[in-house]
């Protein structure tokens, strides 16, 4: 066996040490909320096609919108997915993010049981939050300031009402969008949710689920998606020109297409709409 001399061992050594490295360079870490975890959409279409397109790994956590951009703001991650726009650009005039770009979209729901104890089926949303505070029907709220506890928080508001946090029929459950649906359910109550979540909730009870759309439709119910970039400014250490590779690939018309055929019970779970 061939002794290796002092200069190569110096450079075995070099490349042994810069290993963790060069891997590191091939992860993207990204939060984002739980619906583009929980409808599929990252595990079964963009991380794999992302890995075969670019060689790079994406590592994701998924938790409420809020929860994200904390992490932003902590320098824990490269990149963002979310879908709270307002808190967004808060985000974005405070340094943390930049590059913000709309990538897709869906839209929220009001679910009940088939019963509809509050009588709230075919409704505006604020006529519906207003007969479900009347009738003093159980309401789940997730609780966690994700996008859609603050969408949620928002319409109590435009209805001209206080938030019923206090009140014994508002349970919020601190979990995710499939939990809480979950505790409606056993409730039989109310909860909103982002139809994505609601058509993967829907296929997990074999496509006849017991919590159906009761309110749909308003405009104020659009839900976007967007993509953002941790700035480097703020947190030396991110891969900055990663994040933006990953946020324009999102926005390339093959993902977009992709995005838009990705569909349970043969419905889309998130319409394409970057520019």
């Amino acid at each position: 066996m061939k002794r290796f001399t002092a200069p190569a061992l110096c450079l075995l050594l070099v490349l042994t040490l810069a290993l963790p490295a060069l891997a590191a360079d091939k992860t993207l870490l990204m939060a984002t909320t739980t619906s583009t975890a929980n409808t599929g959409l990252l595990d079964e279409l963009i991380v794999p096609m992302y890995l075969k397109d670019t060689g790079v790994e994406i590592k994701f956590v998924a938790v409420g919108t809020g929860k994200a951009l904390k992490m932003a703001e902590g320098c824990d991650v490269d990149v963002v997915l979310v879908h709270a726009p307002d808190a967004e650009k808060a985000y974005v005039d405070s340094g943390v993010l930049m590059d913000r770009r709309e990538l897709m979209y869906n839209d929220f729901v009001i679910v009940g049981p088939t019963a509809d104890p509050a009588g709230i089926k075919g409704m505006s949303v604020i006529n519906a939050l207003k007969a479900i505070e009347g009738a003093q029907a159980v309401f789940t709220s997730r609780g966690d300031n994700s996008g859609t506890h603050q969408m949620e928080q928002s319409l109590w508001t435009s209805a001209g009402l206080a938030i019923p946090e206090k009140q014994i029929w508002y349970v919020q459950t601190g979990q995710g969008m499939i939990a809480t649906i979950n505790v409606a359910a056993e409730k039989n109550g109310y909860t909103m949710t982002d139809r994505g979540t609601y058509i993967k909730y829907a296929d997990t009870k074999g496509g006849n689920p017991p919590m159906v759309v009761l309110v749909e439709g308003d405009t104020v119910l659009f839900n976007q998606y967007s993509g953002l970039a941790v700035n480097p400014a703020k947190c030396p250490n991110v891969k900055y020109d990663m994040a933006k590779q990953y946020i324009d690939w999102m926005a390339s018309p093959a993902v977009q297409q992709a995005i838009g055929n990705f569909k349970l019970l043969g419905k889309p779970l998130f319409t394409p709409n970057a520019k």
